[in-house]
């Protein structure tokens, strides 16, 4: 959790008007390392991202490419800090239910229009609004925004939501409760500002690059589906006088040897390590292949929905499933990226919490196989009745190692035949969230560093709870928790829920595994939630 008072953004933003100086011929300003003569950074994606629209963009990925296009009220340093972007500060009152924000007078969309409050509120309201069914809704309505839920439930007209501008130049927001991290959650990209008048001038075509209106540091000018997207320098960016890389390209390369094949050509600055190979890229190529801890879990997750498998509604079956796991042999053996195991749905990098072990992660694998047999044996399968289910995954050659791998455990230790099943992204994602499914593989990163990005996910309004797992006392925790000025014990009970009922099976948390090439400056490692913004790097001279 992130709080700044309002001396803190005092001097936060004194910080930000230091013009940096003007770069002398080919060399970083600060560093005064040379750059190279070509500063376009491209990188290698899985899949097609799902949007550039801010408020129904769904996917990593695609939140990449909105946080270069866009910029909200907030931004995040390198080390994960907040910053200033759109606003260059903010106050509350007393009691922490009104935020009011400052914008600074030289945003500029990349049409040249002024970035004003309204911009915001129209945003704000577009989100929530029913009638564009943003994916991301219920994230607005955790920001504990006044009657965030109403609108979205259809019971209040999206004009009433708690957002209002003052002036073009004064946001004021007001909260339902007070909510300490509030300003950490304006860096997500549902949060960013849209440009009314081109929404309404092309509709759903306004995010192509012949009609879309940008105000961050790059705009979009080319996008070929399931191939490539281009983005290059705003020269109407606030800031652009600071911006050294020029163009971004995001290569969409679905195989990852593929992937690696063309980064060690020199054709990408950027790409995952192949699941295995890691230990053998880092002895071969100290300086290029690296892993960092991020703030991502990767699980998979029950149908617990009313039409779901009558097997999966045995909370025996879920939790033999998941202790016969042997997470050890998944990510040394199978990923081997430095990534940890997980036995709790929050990953341990997460700011102010450190999750509880549970029972599973307390015992050794030998003793988890044995419970786990004696649990199916109680609820009726074995040899005369094998369990039977399919389980799902978005392709990937990671993602079908894993899945193979814990077919394999489930069917040699359990008898269980788990019929595999791989899909496109977003065919996956419809899929999913149809709960059109037994059991299928899931991944969270946080939106901001705080338990509740993971915790929230199981909550019964998710809408990324795509299991429908539905737990009244785990609800009412998640909501004491938006006011509670101790909510270590409050989460800390959540979890132990979780363990308790198995609605997913958390597999390991992440790392951030690459291959990046060592001419790429200013890569945030330390940025655990990888927020990074391509205006911050820089090419170096070989």
């Amino acid at each position: 959790m992130y709080k700044l008072r309002t001396s803190a953004i005092a001097t936060l933003v004194a910080s930000t008007m230091l013009v940096a100086p003007a770069f002398a011929a080919g060399t970083h300003p600060t560093t005064g390392e040379a750059l190279a003569d070509d500063q376009t950074f491209t990188y290698r994606v899985l899949d097609e991202h799902s949007s550039v629209d801010p408020q129904v963009v769904e996917d990593v990925t695609g939140a990449e490419v909105v946080r270069d296009l866009f910029e909200g009220l907030m931004n995040q340093d390198a080390d994960g800090k907040l910053v200033p972007g759109v606003a260059t500060g903010f106050t509350t009152n007393d009691d922490k239910t009104v935020y009011t924000f400052t914008l600074r007078d030289n945003a500029k969309w990349s049409n040249g229009d002024p970035v004003i409050a309204s911009d915001f509120v129209y945003a704000w309201q577009r989100a929530v609004d029913p009638e564009l069914s943003s994916p991301y809704a219920w994230y607005m309505e955790i920001t504990s925004i006044e009657n965030a839920g109403a609108v979205i439930a259809g019971d209040a007209a999206p004009s009433e939501l708690g957002v209002k501008a003052i002036d073009d130049r004064t946001l004021e927001v007001t909260l339902s409760a007070p909510l300490p991290y509030f300003a950490t959650m304006t860096t997500h990209s549902t949060m960013f500002p849209a440009p009314r008048s081109v929404i309404e001038a092309h509709g759903a075509d306004w995010t192509k690059p012949e009609n879309i209106v940008s105000n961050g540091a790059y705009v979009l000018t080319e996008h070929l589906p399931n191939e490539r997207s281009v983005r290059e320098r705003n020269p109407m960016y606030w800031n652009n006088d600071n911006t050294i890389i020029e163009k971004v390209v995001a290569l969409v390369i679905n195989d990852e040897n593929v992937a690696l094949t063309r980064f060690m050509a020199g054709e990408l600055d950027r790409t995952e390590v192949p699941a295995g190979q890691y230990p053998r890229l880092k002895e071969e190529n100290p300086d290029i292949a690296i892993s960092f801890p991020r703030l991502c879990n990767y699980y998979y997750t029950f149908n617990l929905s009313e039409d779901g498998p009558e097997v999966f509604k045995d909370v025996r079956v879920r939790k033999a499933l998941a202790m016969a796991i042997d997470r050890k042999i998944i990510v040394e053996n199978v990923l081997a990226g430095g990534q940890p195991e997980a036995y709790s749905f929050t990953p341990a990098a997460v700011a102010g919490f450190e999750p509880p072990e549970s029972e599973m992660a307390s015992m050794d694998q030998p003793a988890r196989d044995a419970l786990a047999k004696q649990l199916l044996a109680d609820a009726g399968y074995g040899p005369d009745n094998p369990l039977k289910f399919n389980m799902i995954y978005n392709t990937s050659e990671a993602h079908k190692k894993i899945a193979v791998a814990m077919s394999q455990m489930w069917k040699q230790k359990l008898g269980v035949e788990a019929e595999l099943g791989n899909m496109e992204w977003k065919v996956f994602l419809e899929t999913r969230g149809n709960q059109d499914f037994d059991l299928a593989r899931g991944a969270w990163c946080g939106d901001y560093n705080e338990a509740s990005t993971f915790l929230d996910l199981l909550t019964s309004p998710s809408g990324y709870n795509d299991g429908k797992f539905s737990s009244p006392e785990l609800d009412a925790l998640m909501q004491q928790a938006r006011t509670s000025s101790d909510t270590t014990p409050l989460y800390t009970q959540v979890e132990y829920i979780i363990a308790a009922e198995q609605p997913v099976i958390p597999i390991y948390h992440y790392a951030g595994v690459y291959m990046m090439d060592s001419d790429v400056g200013n890569w945030p490692v330390n940025n655990v939630e990888q927020n990074w913004y391509s205006r911050d790097l820089y090419k170096i001279a070989e």
